[in-house]
């Protein structure tokens, strides 16, 4: 690859690296077609296979709603019963990867070059990536998952993780506190972290394109140009905007829930349907604006705002068991660990299976749109620094998060008759707990806020995501292409709610995540043989 080419598309590196010796050229493969009298730059396989694949889908759930409706339920079943052995062992080598990083020599690579400065202060990089990583899900499930976790052990349900006879009072809450964390405090940013390290390294520091098939050039060498790679970067396409998409209706759900608490707006499928298109618009907007003057301030906006609403829940709450329980809860979820990544001879069928292995695919599948996101904004750090902000911080702040929602809730459940927090749909959770709190109208107000902003932030810079890798790796291509993107995972979203609401949406989440894992670790791999070529 020329120096230009790596000068006006990906940034040269600073200082020694290790170059990947190629002869292709960043955008070689692209055409130039116009689409409704708009000129586009595009891989030509990439691209072509990825729109009519997603545009035949959308045309035969927007067709065949009624039947199709089963059989994405049966196939999330299928997965999740045949291959949750295959998701927690994936899950697992990413986690002990990232650790080993931190710990081992090849930490000390910077990405970028030896004398890469870092773009972005602390405060910008790190509210960018939380943004991205798991916003709409925090607010989702914040309340609904410990809270629904506690009742299942306190009653004995078969849907207690970890099975065994009912427990009660703090055991119960610190098994369910340490469950709800397993599943958004290290598996999902070390998954997030490996496919982020793999782009980063081979692209800011080995000159290949911003794409998901470079990091498989150790081991597919001058073959990662041909099909090998484009079936790789057609997989990527596909786990984002079904990732996505599945964001998108969990995000709709709760925004709708909201409006009815607040202002009795009728909860239908239609109300959801404007929500997604209204919002995909707002993104439209901040796609237009770019990296810069779009998704950062609104990623910047999205945690003040998420940090306003957690600290009104610690002080309005119990605030000093929230504070006490924070050092109790990552204890409980330490201890637990082992045994909720235990692969094999596990007794809880229905939490392993229904709630980690989806959400295990979930990761998965967001892991080349959130991965390919942090890999654009951590040039300059290095591989120790990026793995300990990446993947214990946002576990940190995850767990306070967590443990302020659904800790209240718990609190409330357990010690107030105006609980009823457990009884209430999973959507409503939320604004349940609110409720119990001052200033109940105002907080709410905020709530769906951040739940829609988060929606944008997910929508834009998914877009930009998709993008890049149907661009063949360029990283500033027409922003007619980011528009086209954005509109598509809503309409994506639209149909998969139209196709039988978020049974649907999961089970494509879990149907593209599964090939995608298989991805992930051969990048695993990668990723070590590309470390250990870098000058530290």
């Amino acid at each position: 690859m020329t120096d230009q080419t790596c000068a006006d598309l990906i940034p040269a590196p600073e200082g020694p690296s290790t170059l990947i010796d190629t002869d292709y050229e960043i955008g070689q493969d692209n055409i130039t077609p116009r689409i409704a009298g708009v000129a586009f730059d595009v891989h030509n396989i990439v691209f072509t296979v990825s729109s009519i694949a997603i545009a035949i889908f959308v045309a035969i759930t927007l067709l065949y709603k009624d039947a199709i409706g089963p059989v994405f339920g049966d196939l999330r079943v299928w997965l999740t019963s045949s291959f949750d052995w295959f998701f927690l062992i994936a899950g697992n080598i990413f986690v002990l990867l990232c650790l080993f990083l931190i710990v081992s020599p090849l930490g000390k690579v910077r990405i970028g070059g030896r004398d890469a400065k870092p773009d972005f202060k602390y405060s910008e990089w790190f509210s960018m990536l939380f943004a991205a990583g798991m916003g709409i899900g925090l607010v989702f499930y914040g309340v609904a998952e410990p809270i629904g976790h506690f009742s299942s052990i306190t009653s004995g349900s078969s849907w207690a993780p970890l099975g065994g006879e009912a427990l009660s009072g703090a055991e119960a809450e610190r098994l369910a506190m340490a469950s709800t964390i397993f599943h958004w405090a290290l598996h999902p940013w070390a998954t997030y972290a490996v496919i982020a390290l793999g782009l980063a390294l081979f692209s800011y520091n080995k000159g290949l394109p911003l794409t998901i098939r470079s990091i498989f050039y150790p081991i597919l060498g001058e073959r990662v140009w041909g099909w090998p790679g484009h079936v790789i970067d057609i997989l990527a396409v596909f786990a984002t905007l079904f990732g996505l998409a599945t964001s998108l209706g969990i995000g709709a759900e709760q925004a709708n829930a909201g409006l009815q608490h607040l202002f009795g707006i009728e909860s239908t499928t239609t109300t959801k349907v404007i929500l997604i298109i209204a919002i995909s618009a707002i993104a439209l907007c901040s796609v237009v604006l770019g990296l810069e003057k779009g998704i950062k301030h609104l990623s910047t906006f999205n945690v003040i705002t998420a940090a306003l609403l957690l600290g009104f829940v610690v002080l309005a709450g119990p605030t000093l068991t929230i504070l006490k329980n924070l050092f109790w809860n990552l204890e409980a979820y330490l201890e637990y660990l082992p045994a909720l990544s235990n692969p094999i001879g596990r007794v809880d069928d229905n939490f392993r299976q229904g709630w980690t292995t989806f959400y295990w695919a979930w990761w998965f599948s967001w892991a080349p749109f959130v991965g390919m996101f942090i890999a654009r904004i951590s040039r300059g750090r290095t591989v120790r620094e990026f793995m300990m902000c990446v993947l214990i911080i946002p576990s940190v702040v995850t767990t306070l998060w967590m443990t302020a929602f659904g800790g209240t809730a718990i609190d409330l459940e357990t010690t107030s008759t105006l609980g009823k927090i457990a009884s209430a749909a999973t959507e409503i959770q939320l604004f349940e707990l609110l409720s119990n709190l001052p200033l109940a109208e105002i907080t709410s107000v905020l709530g769906v806020i951040l739940i829609i902003t988060f929606f944008v932030t997910s929508s834009d810079s998914g877009s930009l995501v998709i993008d890049t890798i149907t661009a063949g790796g360029k990283v500033n291509s027409p922003v007619q292409q980011r528009i086209f993107w954005a509109a598509l995972v809503g309409l994506v979203a639209i149909a998969l709610l139209l196709g039988g609401g978020l049974s649907s949406l999961q089970a494509m989440t879990v149907s593209t995540g599964f090939p995608f894992a298989i991805v992930l670790l051969g990048a695993c791999y990668a990723i070590i043989k590309g470390l250990q070529s870098e000058p530290r």
